[in-house]
């Protein structure tokens, strides 16, 4: 198997949209390969099996030229450099020439999404434009899954303290790949797959630009905004990019619990109401270096700055279980929180004549801190809501600093014609401590509550590497199967304490992970492919930190300092089938899992209802998802996911209550619409079912939006108009069902948002890339 790239010039000035057609010279009548070339006048063909072939470039408004080429085992990588199109002479100034990156790429380990193509989202974060991502679920709360359970999700391939998608500009995003079956390469840490963010970096000669304003309104006022400049020479990279997001948002929660055993706090009702100001800035700068075309070097450091400022108001009711009224309070709190992340990354990487060797390099380091300062107010009233006696005061604090640095290499040597070998070491070391405080006001001092406050201090090491073993058999121009397996071992060191030595622990393991698959070609376009994969599950800060949050005192959470990793095993067994307009692919998987970590309530004697991760047990999970994409004409294009999943969780170590079986499903589907010349019309549909939870299950929910973009003069004026959850359907929420207690909750927020874009760009790459900024919906 050979590669085949290169370049096309008019005058030195690279042509973008050229078709690329490659046939074998023996039988011209059937496309072996097909490309355009991007922005940069580049094109790549790869896994092409050896054979003599003609190669054809074709472009309105220029002659078209061929040549013929030979791929074999020791020409197995062929370049054409600065190939210079003619042009014929012909006037195009009554012509317009579109076209654009495909919306969604399958790839051998899932696929990747353009983040460009989901105009409906692409000025809010990356959470939104997750949200419309193919089988990807994302709920009301914000919590992202793959199948039901939490993915890895990495920055540029590396973690990093900023994989907040919630903190990352959509508007910096080039692509989104989803990784289902992960090899021996990637991190362990992945229980149900990969979420890759991959930032959009300029790769255009000259200087290039862009700029984006939007503004609107759902229950409050939003405002965005995007700049960036790039300059690019034979050897340097130079980029700088700037994002915000300011954003108000309202909501509400009502909700009711049942209390079986405790009288005079048998039942609760609670009303809450939420006025929000958001604020997301986000700076970014690279510098890539390339002093030949062996050796390249890339600089990149990122900067975030959120805040958020919250006033909520919960009224409480309480009830004893003769229906007689207990008590009645009404809880202010005025929390203000301040989040500044920063990250450095610097790369290496070589290429060698053989282009499936490889060497890559990766040293990162992301510093977050984080300030959250609250006023809580506690008024008791009547059952007729008047005021009795005095309000109690609080104060809480709740610092964070975390350290996190990356050390990467990998390597990659082809031990034959054949055969693949990729080594790597991956190092994660990282710090945390948190620090809580709670005081009280006595005699109008606040007073520190020495039993509540506390210094969390949290280190963690994981050292880890990997060997992958890739090959095929059958004919060696076109392998009917290809194989891989791999191993990956990782060493783990953690230890946690506070500093008034309430909780202690550390761990020492060393964890084996291996790998394998196999691929069926039945032909260019359809393959079957089955997979294994061992993988983990290990607890973050917010599931180990023990401090108790305060601010519902009657539904407080915390975190578990003493929680297992979760061991998962996964099987996958998956079809793909590319036909000239559609794309078809269906996944079946099975994952089972150990000490499967799950949120739990436990019921205290005083009727407090205290929400804490715990070990449950095992799980186990088997469904399929399906995926659809077809482009039916040059006015209509659709997508189309379908998940379905069989949940089955056993947490009788904990309670008889924690034994589950529920069905969940989800679907989503994108329809982009050409209504008229050089617009755009997008509606995507969300559905996802209720989802079993140990006690209960979280409640269905189902939005649509809606975008349509307006290309003016060249293409680099556009105006947008786009509106969010178009029905105001979006809602949240869960029900609980146990021997001890039942309760329920529901939220719903302004959800429904309508924003214009107004976006502008100049000789930039980012044209197809860098569209209107809008809002993220607000939870």
């Amino acid at each position: 198997m050979g590669s085949i790239a290169g370049n096309l010039t008019d005058k030195g000035k690279p042509i973008e949209f050229v078709n690329v057609v490659l046939r074998k010279t023996n039988d011209s009548t059937k496309v072996v390969a097909y490309a355009n070339t991007d922005s940069l006048g580049e094109f790549k063909f790869s896994n092409i099996p050896f054979n003599e072939y003609q190669i054809k470039f074709s472009f309105i408004g220029y002659q078209s030229f061929s040549q013929i080429i030979s791929l074999n085992a020791k020409t197995n990588f062929i370049e054409l450099k600065n190939v210079e199109l003619k042009n014929n002479g012909t006037t195009l100034n009554t012509i317009t020439v579109t076209a654009q990156k495909k919306s969604i790429e399958k790839t051998s380990e899932g696929f990747i999404v353009n983040a460009a193509s989901n105009i409906t989202q692409a000025g809010g974060t990356a959470t939104d434009l997750l949200k419309n991502t193919p089988t990807v679920s994302v709920d009301a709360d914000g919590t992202i899954t793959l199948r039901g359970k939490t993915p890895l999700i990495l920055i540029n391939g590396r973690t990093s303290t900023l994989t907040n998608p919630n903190n990352i500009p959509a508007s910096s995003i080039e692509s989104i790949e989803i990784i289902n079956s992960a090899t021996a390469k990637y991190d362990a840490n992945a229980e149900s797959g990969i979420i890759n963010i991959k930032l959009k970096k300029n790769k255009q000669n000259g200087t290039s630009g862009a700029g984006v304003l939007g503004m609107g309104a759902g229950a409050k006022g939003r405002v965005n905004s995007s700049f960036l400049l790039n300059h690019k020479t034979k050897k340097w990279n130079l980029g700088i990019e700037y994002d915000n997001r300011f954003a108000g948002r309202t909501r509400t929660i009502n909700g009711s619990r049942t209390n079986y055993f405790v009288d005079t706090n048998y039942l609760i009702n609670q009303n809450r109401n939420d006025n929000r100001l958001e604020q997301l800035q986000s700076l970014k700068f690279n510098a890539d270096f390339s002093p030949n075309e062996k050796n390249s070097f890339s600089f990149e450091a990122i900067g975030n700055s959120e805040g958020q400022d919250n006033h909520e108001t919960l009224g409480s009711m309480i009830y004893n279980k003769n229906q007689m009224f207990n008590s009645n309070t009404s809880r202010h709190s005025d929390e203000f929180e301040r989040d500044k992340a920063v990250e450095f990354s610097l790369d290496y990487s070589r290429k060698f004549k053989d282009d499936k060797k490889s060497l890559t390099a990766n040293i990162s380091t992301s510093l977050n801190f984080d300030r959250e300062n609250t006023d809580i107010t506690s008024q008791p009233l009547t059952e007729n809501y008047n005021s009795i006696g005095n309000p109690f005061l609080e104060r809480t604090h709740n610092y964070e600093d975390e350290k996190n640095t990356n050390a990467k290499l990998d390597y990659a040597v082809p031990l034959s014609k054949i055969a693949l070998l990729e080594t790597g070491y991956k190092g994660i070391f990282r710090s945390i401590i948190a620090n809580y405080e709670t005081s009280q006001n006595i005699n109008n001092a606040y007073v520190i509550n020495t039993a509540a406050s506390n210094v969390f201090n949290f280190v963690e090491n994981v050292q880890a590497v990997y060997a992958l073993y890739s090959s095929f058999f059958g004919n060696n121009e076109t392998p009917k199967w290809k194989y891989n397996v791999g191993i990956r071992g990782e060493q783990v060191s953690n230890n946690g304490y506070t500093q008034n030595n309430s909780t202690h622990f550390s761990n020492q393991y060393l964890k084996i992970f291996p790998t394998a698959s196999i691929t069926f070609n039945n032909s260019a376009t359809e393959n079957i492919k089955l997979s294994y994969g061992k993988r983990i599950n290990r607890p973050n800060l917010g599931q180990l930190n023990p401090f108790t949050d305060l601010t519902d005192s009657l539904n407080p959470h915390s975190g578990n300092p003493y929680l297992k990793p979760e061991i998962i095993h996964a099987i996958e067994l998956g079809y793909a089938n590319e036909w000239k307009k559609i794309s078809f692919s269906i996944n079946l998987f099975y994952r089972y899992s150990i000490n499967t970590i799950r949120p739990f309530y436990q019921l205290q004697a005083n009727g407090v209802n205290l929400n804490l991760p715990m070990n449950i047990g095992n799980s186990s999970t088997f469904g399929f998802e399906n995926m659809v994409n077809a482009k039916l004409n040059t006015a209509y294009e659709v997508n189309a996911s379908f998940s379905l999943f069989q949940q089955h969780l056993n947490g009788s170590n904990i309670s008889s209550d924690v034994v589950q079986d529920a069905l969940g499903w989800y679907g989503k589907i994108i329809n982009n619409f050409v209504p008229v010349k050089n617009g755009k019309l997008q509606i995507i549909a969300n559905y996802n079912s209720a989802l079993a939870t140990p006690q209960g299950k979280r409640i269905e929910q189902y939005f649509m939006d809606l975008g349509y973009q307006q290309k003016f003069g060249k293409g680099n004026i556009r105006l947008g108009l786009t509106v969010v959850d178009v029905f105001n359907n979006l809602k949240s929420g869960y029900i609980n069902n146990t021997s001890l207690f039942t309760n329920y909750r529901y939220g719903k927020a302004d959800t429904r948002a309508i924003m214009v874009t107004f976006a502008y760009t100049f000789k930039s790459v980012f044209k197809e890339k860098l569209l209107d900024n809008q809002f993220s919906k607000e939870y």
